[in-house]
């Protein structure tokens, strides 16, 4: 008779079975996904350090009104060599060297070098210092602010040792990764990680979109490449996250994605040309996405402001507009949308596709050149105020059609319109998104409000749709504007 608590042995040898067969697929997908970690990277580090440089630069800086007059220093005194050096470095004209030190590349035998531009950012002159004690004069091809990227140029006696871009694209969490640079000034140091994560936005500039990784990076490796396992440059190491200044494995790279356009231009041209449409955007939350009726997660970038003369206004775009597709290419989130506009070609006709009241639309647009000196902003057009002020609250709020008083006591720019927010009620939504007194109404639910009653109305408009929240578009005292979603319940 058998034991009802005890297992038949069938079903034992079925279980032991797929127990076998489940743990012999873990292993496949495992074996199909891992990749060894490599014995060494001596023959890699070993073909690529000859050409990763060192970055050192002299600025001539003013010296104090009064010359300090050199010490009286007996002859033949063991300090009286090093007062002579430091004073005559001071030199003739009261000017004093001030050195810095950071890391390079070099992209082309003939002698064009990569680096950071906060690495010679201000100097009077660059020298490039190579892996076998040579150094370089070099001159400054051109620079970009925005991608902290610089190009230079030497004159080299013979071809020099060169490596090239490869596609940061490719890359994948957990791939390993080399950083080559000078930490600390000690001369080339080699470190080997991991990619930690990829688009990584750490607010250094608007086309964030670093790689970062635990390959160690310290002061003086800025400026450095850092390379995959086929030796190819993937990032140029930029940043790091630390309170002593030294590697705590968070370290960001500027993908050779963004990098490798960027020192395109700066060779053919001496300077960036970059897309630009005209919009001002922001991120679209889940309160916005739910009062523009976008379905599914919150998506794109939501247009906040056109300019009146730029591509965007041509093309038919409008504020509360959320761009979903630019030129073929899905935008994700608001930070996509700059980095691909200022990749796309100018003059070229492109598709945008919007999401325009609920509803897909897509635009024929021809992109325009950001001029980089003098970027030019988004303005709105606002509606024109009542001739008779009017007060109103709803929203946590009180709104007043404009005036000159009130433009006085809010600091408000002579051509502000609008209706002006006078009050923000302690502890309400509104006061939670940072609206303050001072902020000027646009529109509400992307209609205009011409008076303080138009508010009240186009709110009882929403509660009967059955909405939960209003969309308020909002200018601040710098006229920069923004959308807010406040709850209306």
């Amino acid at each position: 008779m058998s034991d009802p608590a005890r297992p038949s042995a069938r079903l034992v040898r079925s279980a032991v079975a797929a127990a076998l067969a489940a743990t012999l697929a873990i292993g496949s997908v495992s074996q199909a996904y891992a990749r060894p970690a490599p014995d060494s990277f001596a023959d890699l580090a070993e073909g690529l350090v000859d050409a990763v440089v060192n970055i050192s630069t002299s600025q001539n800086a003013p010296a104090a009104d009064k010359a300090v007059p050199p010490p009286q220093v007996p002859d033949g005194s063991p300090f009286e060599d090093f007062f002579d050096e430091f004073f005559n470095k001071r030199g003739q004209g009261g000017a004093k060297k001030q050195s810095s030190l950071g890391s390079g590349f070099v992209i082309d035998p003939s002698g064009i070098v990569v680096t950071n531009n906060h690495v010679i950012e201000g100097a009077d002159e660059i020298t490039v210092n190579f892996n076998d004690g040579s150094k370089l004069v070099a001159e400054l091809v051109g620079k970009d602010v925005k991608t902290d990227m610089a190009v230079l140029r030497v004159k080299a006696p013979k071809p020099l040792k060169a490596v090239s871009f490869g596609d940061a694209n490719a890359l994948r969490v957990g791939d390993w990764v080399l950083a080559v640079g000078n930490p600390f000034g000690l001369g080339g140091s080699v470190s080997a990680g991991i990619v930690s994560a990829r688009n990584r936005n750490i607010n250094s500039g608007p086309y964030d979109n670093f790689i970062q990784t635990d390959a160690a990076i310290n002061k003086g490796n800025s400026g450095g490449p850092l390379f995959n396992m086929a030796g190819e440059v993937v990032g140029i190491n930029t940043a790091i996250i630390s309170p002593s200044g030294g590697s705590i494995g968070i370290g960001f790279s500027t993908p050779s994605s963004t990098a490798k356009p960027v020192v395109d231009q700066l060779l053919k041209y001496g300077e960036t040309r970059r897309g630009w449409v005209g919009v001002r955007v922001q991120q679209v939350t889940d309160d916005i996405a739910d009062s523009l009726g976008v379905a599914g997660p919150p998506k794109g970038a939501l247009i906040a402001g056109v300019n009146d003369d730029g591509p965007a206004a041509r093309a038919g775009l409008q504020t509360g507009d959320v761009v979903i597709k630019f030129d073929g290419k899905v935008i994700r989130e608001m930070r996509d949308l700059p980095r691909v506009v200022a990749d796309t070609e100018i003059d070229k006709e492109v598709e945008v596709v919007v999401l325009r009241k609920g509803k897909e639309e897509t635009l024929k647009l021809k992109v325009g050149r950001l001029e980089e000196d003098e970027p030019k902003k988004a303005a709105l057009k606002a509606p024109k105020p009542s001739d008779q002020p009017k007060t109103v609250t709803a929203l946590g709020l009180t709104f007043q059609a404009l005036t000159d008083e009130l433009r006085t006591k809010f600091q408000l720019k002579p051509d502000a319109k609008g209706l002006v927010i006078t009050e923000v009620k302690e502890g309400s939504k509104a006061q939670e998104n940072a609206i303050q007194p001072g902020d000027v109404l646009l529109e509400v639910a992307q209609r205009t409000v011409d008076t303080p009653g138009d508010v009240t109305g186009r709110i009882e408009e929403l509660k009967k749709d059955g909405k939960k929240t209003a969309l308020l578009l909002l200018s601040n005292k710098q006229g920069d504007v923004r959308f807010v979603a406040v709850s209306i319940e």
